[in-house]
């Protein structure tokens, strides 16, 4: 987790505006033009539509000056919303907050449980004391959302992985988040990562948890684990 605030600070010595990517937070969770924050980004499609059935991109602005800007480059693009996907995203705002806390809470109870699985080797989210920038998240942040992502210890391949994942029963496969479906997806930073490169063969899985009965979650996930152990055994 980064620390925004200094890195605003450095931005504006220096003239540059300040943009954030505040889907993951949303305004609920973290108040970017209170830490120094220009405009915020959100891909409204998650968390604010939140039932995965509308493309809606949002842009807020600390300014008017920083609007009128905003407006005439999204104007210039040719940028607009369908009258449909902001109705569905209205809809989504009216339940944010109590689904946010829903997600939360299963998150870090499943983020908890992954920890204690001997499959796994890290648990990375941001609300767990011994995650790299957990300090920065409890500072700046008013809590957190379903997204997260945890690694597995060394050794397993990529059939073994393939085998946890292709029997999932809740657990979908999807690129997006943020809407009431858990979604469970390897990621690969070792294809962008150029400042700290990735270790060679590490698997990382990117988790959402949904709005469905952490317990059932857990049985899932456990299941996909001994398909895992089982594969790799083979």
């Amino acid at each position: 987790m980064q620390d925004v605030e200094a890195i605003a600070g450095v931005a504006k010595k220096h003239g540059a505006t300040v943009l954030v990517d505040n889907t993951w937070a949303t305004p609920l969770y973290f108040k970017p033009f209170e830490h120094g924050c220009d405009i915020s980004i959100h891909a409204g499609t998650k968390y604010i539509v939140g039932h995965s059935d509308a493309m809606m991109g949002i842009i807020s602005c600390a300014t008017r000056q920083m609007f009128e800007t905003a407006k005439t480059a999204c104007q210039n693009f040719g940028f607009h919303a369908a009258p449909d996907d902001c109705y569905l995203a209205l809809r989504g705002l009216r339940t944010m907050g109590v689904r946010l806390r829903h997600h939360e809470k299963s998150g870090i109870e499943i983020a908890h449980w992954l920890k204690a699985r001997p499959e796994v080797d890290k648990v990375l989210h941001p609300a767990l004391p011994d995650c790299p920038g957990h300090d920065n998240w409890k500072k700046l942040f008013k809590g957190s959302s379903g997204l997260f992502s945890f690694t597995l210890r060394d050794g397993y391949s990529r059939n073994a992985l393939a085998a946890m994942l292709d029997g999932m029963d809740i657990f979908g496969m999807g690129a997006s988040w943020g809407g009431y479906e858990s979604l469970l997806i390897p990621a690969h930073p070792d294809q962008y990562r150029t400042a700290v490169p990735w270790p060679k063969g590490k698997h990382l899985l990117r988790v959402h948890i949904g709005l469905e009965d952490v317990e059932d979650l857990k049985t899932d996930l456990a299941e996909g684990f001994d398909r895992l152990g089982r594969a790799h055994n083979a």
